[in-house]
């Protein structure tokens, strides 16, 4: 074999490999608003990068704002803020979910994972998983069970 015709080959393998499947769409990127001294909150970007969403980070010392700007009542609040595609994202929520919310495009302000539960993504302490739930959080402030994890 020639030695351009192998070094094509080797470039369009790479290139394959790292393009979309055809016909997938590249994921939305997520913007995220976190405090900078947060190492919980860097672990959940690490797990949406993982999953494959692009990541914006923005450090802020108060996230409060953010959430009220995109309808999360702070009742639902927790140590980050994301947003994709126009809905808010709370807390730990893991990225199977935010794939999910995507695709069926409810309406909705968003998800949340209130609190810092042990076991979702970013709050991992060996191999201890509380139950938790992802909520849907309605135009209105209401919730709704959008996901469970049970204990492990």
């Amino acid at each position: 074999m020639k030695r351009r015709h192998f070094l094509g080959a080797v470039a369009a393998a790479a290139a394959a490999t790292s393009l979309p499947a055809f016909g997938a769409r590249p994921l939305p990127q997520v913007e995220v608003y976190k405090n900078p001294d947060c190492g919980c909150c860097g672990a959940w970007v690490d797990h949406l990068k993982a999953a494959g969403f692009p990541v914006k980070v923005h450090e802020t010392p108060d996230t409060s704002a953010v959430r009220k700007r995109h309808g999360i009542p702070d009742a639902f609040g927790s140590c980050h803020t994301g947003v994709v595609a126009g809905y808010a994202l709370e807390g730990h929520v893991p990225a199977a979910d935010v794939k999910r919310l995507l695709a069926t495009r409810p309406v909705a302000a968003g998800l949340s994972v209130p609190g810092m539960p042990v076991g979702s993504p970013g709050m991992e302490v060996g191999s201890r998983k509380d139950p938790y739930q992802v909520l849907l959080i309605d135009k209105a402030g209401r919730s709704s069970v959008f996901a469970s994890y049970p204990k492990s």
